[in-house]
């Protein structure tokens, strides 16, 4: 048994606090009866419909891609673009799993996909500050002294300072005049590690996102992708908070 405002946000049809006005509202009815209680639990046997249309209560998916450069992260592109969508199954696409947050078209790496709405919620809301790391390539030799100032954090968007959770020198290739950082992030605004990287005076040559909270990109290759461990998606749903009695 679920609550019922649980079940509409993992059915996609809004998130959980929508889902509650919507339910506050009058406007969900379960086995033909209006419910307003919001702690009201379902199960997969009730029929439950949402301003008169019944709700689908799909099996809940999770994957982990790797996602190639060249590749759009959604499910579906004005441009007819490929998307990461188009590298799952046939099967697998019609669950209608969607990507959580986005990796630009190029940047490559760790993607998660998923139809559960409230697990994407809870790993995309910035205050829960779920760990993304990047191995960036950066043109250029990079001194100790940016790496610092990095560290402390840089202005992007005109007047926002990023700052990084961590910053890790991997490699200095003095022959090709380049160097391999390890970026940690808790945020995720548009392009930010370019930006970042661009505003110590450097450019991007290749990014790859490795890390997603405790998930790597260990025995996936490049372009496919497999789907997540019942004990993963307890480990991250433990970012949710705990609710104060």
């Amino acid at each position: 048994m679920e609550r019922l405002q649980k079940v509409l946000a993992q059915a996609n049809i809004a998130s959980r606090r929508k889902a509650e006005e919507m339910i506050s509202a009058g406007r969900v009815k379960v086995n033909g009866k209006v419910i307003t209680e919001l702690g009201f639990k379902v199960s997969r046997k009730d029929d439950i419909e949402v301003d008169g249309k019944q709700i689908i209560m799909a099996d809940l998916c999770y994957y982990l891609l790797n996602k190639p450069t060249g590749v759009v992260s959604t499910a579906d592109d004005d441009k007819k673009r490929k998307t990461v969508l188009d590298l799952l199954t046939e099967e697998d696409r019609a669950t209608r799993v969607y990507p959580v947050g986005r990796l630009d078209f190029d940047t490559a790496g760790l993607l998660l996909l998923t139809n559960d709405g409230e697990l994407t919620q809870i790993l995309t809301h910035p205050g829960h500050e779920v760990e993304k790391e990047y191995l960036v390539r950066v043109d250029g030799i990079i001194i100790r002294k940016t790496i610092k100032k990095l560290r402390e954090g840089v202005i992007i968007d005109d007047d926002y300072r990023a700052v990084p959770r961590a910053v890790r020198l991997v490699e200095l290739d003095k022959g090709h005049q380049s160097t391999l950082l390890s970026i940690t992030l808790v945020e995720g605004r548009n392009k930010q590690v370019r930006k970042m990287i661009e505003a110590i005076g450097h450019k991007v040559k290749k990014l790859t996102r490795v890390r997603y909270d405790f998930l790597t990109l260990e025995g996936v290759e490049r372009g496919t992708y497999r789907p997540l461990k019942i004990h993963e998606i307890k480990r991250l749903y433990a970012h949710k908070p705990l609710k104060m009695s």
